[in-house]
């Protein structure tokens, strides 16, 4: 029997297609990540949060070029 998604496994792709799409872009976030004690929760489902991170301003303007393109 197949076993359903943990949710850690769930995040980690999460985490992996948002750098990948950043990378497209000539964009990485070093920080880029799970935030692990999010998992620590007793909330259900149990759920997580992705780490931004930080950046520097040349990485923020970048990110902030892209959106406004991608923007209807």
């Amino acid at each position: 029997m197949t076993q359903p998604p943990r949710p850690q496994d769930d995040m980690t792709r999460c985490v992996e297609e948002l750098r990948a799409a950043l990378a497209l872009h000539g964009i990485a976030l070093p920080s880029l990540g799970l935030d692990l004690p999010t998992f620590a929760g007793a909330y259900a489902p149990p759920t997580g949060l992705v780490s931004l991170g930080n950046c520097n301003a040349a990485t923020a303007r970048a990110l902030a070029a892209v959106l406004r393109r991608a923007a209807p």
